[in-house]
């Protein structure tokens, strides 16, 4: 096992280590999904699928690397403004309930302001409408929390 840091890949050995191995994990004994060697999950090998499958497994295996291809060329900032976009999304949609999920969406609209106080500068053109967005929610909650004060 192996954790990342920003200096590389560390090796992390937790066999011996039963201090900090995870709630229940001491005395169960090695994880049969696992393959102790690389730590990599154990499945089915290519071997043993139809010829169906196979090809079935390798068209996803072609597709997922297409994918990281795709996000290994996208600039970072832009793949950070659409994670940010989906905070937005997130707490729109749990204000927009009847009645709003007032602490789901301030979660939500917590993430968003941290992403864009802590990256916001990095963001480029994104940044404008993802703070304007922000401010929007914001008002949202307020004027919500206080209609639902008002009515109760």
């Amino acid at each position: 096992m192996s954790l990342w840091t920003p200096g590389g890949e560390v090796p992390v050995n937790r066999s011996n280590d039963e201090a900090t191995a995870p709630a229940g994990a001491a005395g169960r004994g090695p994880d049969p999904m696992m393959d102790g060697a690389t730590g990599m999950v154990d499945g089915p090998s290519l071997d043993d699928l139809s010829p169906e499958e196979r090809e079935q497994a390798e068209a996803m295996i072609q597709e997922m690397a297409q994918v990281q291809q795709q996000i290994a060329a996208t600039p970072a900032a832009q793949l950070v403004a659409n994670h940010a976009m989906g905070f937005y999304e997130l707490a729109a949609i749990k204000l927009s309930q009847d009645p709003p999920l007032f602490n789901e969406a301030q979660l939500a609209i917590d993430a968003l302001s941290a992403v864009l106080e802590s990256v916001g500068a990095r963001l480029g053109e994104d940044l404008a409408p993802l703070r304007q967005g922000l401010q929007q929610l914001q008002m949202a909650f307020v004027q919500l929390k206080e209609r639902g004060d008002a009515d109760t």
